[in-house]
Order: C-alpha cells, then sequence, then structure tokens
C-alpha cells in the first residue's frame, strides 16, 4: 500500500498543502517547529481516527479556521481510493470515500493504513495502561474495523453507568428499600448487561491480538538489542482469576465471568462512584527477563521495547497481505547506531516509508542511496500567524 497524494486544508500550520508522493522512501526536512510532523500526524488521523499527539480535535485546525480537510488517495494492489475527512472541532467530523459521503468516519478505517513510530512512543513502555490499550485497540481496529464502533459503544455505556454511579450513588445504597432505589439498580442491571457483552468482544479481541503480539514482540526485540534480557508481553485484565480456569479466550465466557465480577464489585463500585471491572482498567504489561519494563528498563532498553511494539505491528499487519505505510517521525536522532541499522533494514524493505527529520545529518548514512523524494518544510509569518510551506523559500526582510 502506498499513499499516492495528500492534500491538506487548515491543518496545524498547513492552511493548504499538495504532494505527490511515490513507493519508496520520502524525507521531509524541517527544523523544530516548522510543521513537518504536522503532514504524518493528518496522514496518520486518516488511518485512525486519532492523533499521536493529542487528544482533541481542536489543536488540529488552523487558527481562525472553522474546521480542516484531509484528502489522500491511496493505492493497494493496483485498486485506487480516495478518502477524505473533515474535521469539525465543534461538530461530528465527516468522512468521504470517493465521491461518497459516508455514514460514519469510522468506514474510513482500513482504506489506509499506517505504523508510525515517534519519540510519543516512550510513552507505550512508561506511560500509563491507557497508552498501551490505545495501542492495541487500534491495531485491532486498522485490522477489523467493525471493532472501532464496538469500542465507541462500551465507551458510551461506560460513560452512562459511571455518570449513574456517581449521580445516584444514594438511592444505590438505599437498594430494593426504595422505589428509586429500586429503579436506580434496575438501571443498572442494564448497563452492566450491555458492558459484559460490548467489553467481552473488546477483549476478546485483545487476548487473540496479545497472542499475536508475543512471539512477534520477542523477535523484534531480541534482534534490535540481542545482549538485553528477553521481551514478553501478556494482557491483564481486572477479570484474570475468573478466566484463569479456562483454556482459551471465548467472548460467550468473558462476557459470564465480567457479569459476576460486577455482581461481586458492585458494593465497592457504588462506594467509589466508578466502574472498576472491564477493559478500560486493563493493561498490556511488558516484561523484560522477570521484571516489568516500566520503572526496570533502561532509556536504551525502553526505545528498544518501543520499537520493538511498532515493528510487531508493522509485521502483523503486513502478514495480512497488504504492507502498511511506514512513518517514522523524527526518531532517528534519538536511536544509536544499532538501533538505526535495524531501522533501516525494515524501511528499505517496506513499500512506502515517511520519515521526517530536523537535519539531514539525523539521517542514516546508509539510507541515502534508497531515498525516492526528499522534500524541505519551511514557514513564513503572515498576519493570521505563522503557516508551513513545501519546497519554498521563506520570504527574506528588507
Amino acid at each position: 500500500m502506498y499513499i499516492r497524494s495528500l492534500e491538506l486544508r487548515d491543518f496545524r500550520s498547513w492552511p493548504e498543502l499538495k504532494v505527490e508522493l511515490e513507493p519508496g522512501i520520502t524525507i521531509f526536512i524541517g527544523r523544530n517547529g516548522f510543521g513537518k510532523t504536522n503532514i504524518v500526524e493528518a496522514i496518520g488521523y486518516l488511518a485512525h481516527l486519532s492523533s499521536h499527539r493529542v487528544s482533541a480535535d481542536a489543536p488540529l485546525v488552523r487558527a481562525n479556521a472553522t474546521d480542516s480537510r484531509i484528502s489522500a488517495v491511496a493505492v493497494n494492489q493496483g485498486r485506487e481510493l480516495a478518502a477524505h475527512l473533515l474535521i469539525k472541532p465543534h461538530a461530528a467530523n465527516q468522512g468521504q470515500i470517493n465521491r461518497t459521503r459516508v455514514k460514519s468516519p469510522r468506514e474510513l478505517l482500513g482504506v489506509i493504513k499506517t505504523v508510525l513510530f515517534a519519540p510519543e512512543d516512550l510513552a507505550l513502555v512508561r506511560g500509563e495502561p491507557a497508552e498501551r490499550r490505545r495501542y492495541l485497540d487500534d491495531i485491532i481496529a486498522t485490522r477489523r474495523p467493525r471493532m472501532a464502533g464496538v469500542k465507541a459503544d462500551y465507551d458510551k455505556v461506560l460513560k452512562q453507568r459511571n455518570a449513574l454511579l456517581k449521580t445516584a450513588t444514594i438511592p444505590l445504597r438505599r437498594g430494593y428499600g426504595t422505589d428509586e432505589g429500586a429503579a436506580a439498580l434496575a438501571t443498572l442491571d442494564t448497563w452492566d448487561g450491555q458492558l459484559a457483552r460490548l467489553g467481552s468482544e473488546v477483549m476478546a479481541a485483545r487476548f487473540a491480538l496479545v497472542q499475536e503480539l508475543s512471539s512477534q514482540v520477542h523477535d523484534a526485540y531480541q534482534t534490535i538489542a540481542p545482549e538485553s534480557r528477553p521481551a514478553a508481553v501478556n494482557y491483564k485484565t481486572t477479570i484474570d482469576q475468573g478466566l484463569s480456569q479456562f483454556p482459551g479466550f471465548d467472548a460467550g465466557i468473558i462476557e459470564a465471568t465480567l457479569l459476576t465480577e460486577l455482581a461481586a464489585k458492585r458494593q465497592r463500585e457504588i462506594e467509589r462512584g466508578m466502574s472498576l471491572v472491564g477493559p478500560h482498567r486493563d493493561d498490556l504489561e511488558l516484561h523484560l527477563g522477570g521484571q516489568p519494563a516500566k520503572g526496570f528498563a533502561s532509556h536504551g532498553e525502553t526505545w528498544s521495547f518501543a520499537l520493538s511494539m511498532r515493528i510487531a505491528e508493522f509485521n502483523l499487519l503486513r502478514s495480512d497481505g497488504t504492507d502498511p505505510i511506514l512513518i517514522l517521525d523524527d526518531v532517528f536522532s534519538e536511536l544509536d547506531a544499532g538501533r538505526r541499522e535495524k531501522l533501516v533494514v525494515i524501511a528499505r524493505d517496506a513499500e512506502q516509508v515517511i520519515i521526517t527529520a530536523a537535519v539531514s545529518d539525523d539521517l542514516p548514512a546508509n539510507l541515502a542511496d534508497a531515498i525516492t523524494a526528499r522534500h524541505t518544510v519551511t514557514v513564513r509569518d503572515t498576519d493570521d500567524g505563522r503557516i508551513s510551506l513545501l519546497d519554498e523559500q521563506p520570504e527574506t526582510q528588507p
């Protein structure tokens, strides 16, 4: 898979961008703050419907603009598809495939597949469980777009259930002794059923993915850091004890176990006003040898683990029959010579690679002869603020 053309309008620092791309390795060179990362962020947003840098859409829209637009033409095994996304920070985003508007932007998932490695990926190892849950959910949604809808529905149910636990604390504590308490408990029962049904699908998909990722991460880490301790990943859930007696992770078994755990922890949840059971509380545990990577890994080991997770993601998506677009956002300057070399081997073999760097000196020497295209990102100050430019010289001051 590769992107043949990319267009941006009012996306962050880009009032307009039109660039033709080719298979192979494309480089965007620009100083920090000039807008090169905004380009790959836009591609990643079109692929995953989320940014690797911010959680809200408002920062993606250029100052003084009402919305922004990302358009790309992707070529997959000779077939072209045009994906368009209108980002509206104060309303629902709108998607379009070719000339047909889709009911939900989620229908764009899978049109463009990317794997992005960026400095922010250190949070996969050092950060909170939410970072690692998102890593899993993004891969699942790329491979099975329907699951993005399941996860979105789960999040809605979780929000409603938490709202009930917070606002109806007194009636819930009174229980069936009052009409108000009985009504609140009946509503909680309804939310429990939906949480367990949707949560079981999310968890079953994560379990299956981690089983596939396990050997991929181990092998990738061993290749990158053969002198280090072996890497391992494991899916940790709030219902581990309830599932330990079963050899597999069937969604039906998970749903029943979730309902049992919800019943067992109901009183604690009422007291704390929050949902304590479900996939929103799970984690992808990362280990080096017998120790957790978080808190015990050195800086170099942390980089190696994060890189291994992205390589595992790339290889897994490739095994489905299509090379994802590999995006390397300003990472070579952070890696030592050995890790650079391993990353270049993968980059040379991918169908399309997009790389950003602050200066050409940040790029490994053994990458030079493989570069297909090189672009320069500069900036210009205007009355509407600083804007990014591609392959142009900034205006000189008199």
